[in-house]
């Protein structure tokens, strides 16, 4: 692979890196299996996009479709908290709105952004030329996205969303209302998703009702491979660990479209890369164990 090729890999690991931390923040930390994020991804993008060529500021679009996906995270909630339905169905019931929602928003399956001003562009008027300031401004944003992130979970409402999702019924024992933080867990997971599909339909210049499909396991392998890599339970390198592990994904991803495979496989690439990385710690063990025996004997 070439520079470009590489650099271009590194710049979608970091924009897909900020849905990975939304992911994290939902199965990871709060215990939950979110599927809301197959449809406030392209929630984001919608949103973004359809404000956009409506002419709004890139900077205010991308705001707002933050904004909607934290709404339909909350929604998440609700229904599982207020509406007793499980986690898992909750997700899907809001998913299967949200495909409708996005259609009502675009008017039509998919928006252009050619033509369209950027938020990249704002850094291209100082003078960078596009690759420079798309990479340097999706650097940013990942950083600050993971250390606020890091902030948030060692504040007391992040603390007690921890413990959430550690041990609802002992935090909800100690007077912890747990469904709002079930609730704002979902609302700030999806709000990130959100994020990161609004800044994906700007980077590659259009957006489509149906690029959410598989969105959650490209999430949950982010995560997985992250934490296959840094086994610090600590916050802050879990939160490195997903950001890196999404980066590994797409560069994975990128070097099995170079061999020529069928883009068709990338599902089946992605299922093998997640198997691999949660079963490499259980067949290491079994190699180390039986290193063992054969040392006894």
């Amino acid at each position: 692979m070439n520079i470009s090729v590489v650099l271009s890999s590194i710049e979608q690991g970091l924009v897909y890196a900020i849905m990975a931390l939304g992911v994290y923040l939902t199965f990871r930390i709060l215990d939950f299996p979110d599927l809301t994020v197959d449809g406030s991804f392209p929630l984001g993008a919608a949103v973004g996009a359809k404000l956009i060529v409506s002419g709004w500021n890139p900077v205010l679009a991308i705001i707002v479709a933050s904004l909607c996906g934290l709404l339909a995270g909350v929604l998440t909630g609700i229904l599982n908290t207020k509406l007793k339905i499980t986690g898992l169905l909750s997700g899907i019931l809001t998913m299967t709105a949200l495909y409708s929602i996005n259609l009502r928003v675009m008017g039509r399956a998919n928006i252009s952004l050619l033509g369209s001003n950027k938020i990249f562009e704002l850094l291209t008027d100082l003078g960078l030329s596009e690759g420079t300031s798309t990479f340097i401004f999706f650097l940013l944003v990942v950083v600050i996205v993971k250390l606020v992130i890091d902030w948030f979970l060692k504040t007391e409402v992040g603390l007690a969303l921890r413990a959430t999702g550690d041990n609802k019924q002992m935090v909800r024992s100690l007077g912890v209302n747990t469904d709002l933080t079930v609730i704002l867990g979902l609302g700030l997971s999806n709000a990130l998703v959100a994020l990161s599909g609004a800044l994906v339909a700007q980077y590659q210049g259009f957006t489509d009702v149906k690029m959410g499909i598989g969105m959650i396991i490209i999430g949950l392998a982010s995560v997985i491979i992250g934490e296959a890599i840094i086994r610090n339970t600590n916050i802050k390198w879990a939160t490195l660990g997903v950001v890196l592990g999404s980066l590994i994904y797409r560069l994975v991803i990128t070097m099995a479209l170079r061999m020529r495979l069928n883009p068709n496989d990338l599902k089946l690439i992605t299922a093998i890369l997640v198997i691999v990385a949660l079963g490499a710690p259980a067949i290491k063990e079994q190699f180390s164990f039986r290193k063992l025996e054969r040392g006894v004997n």
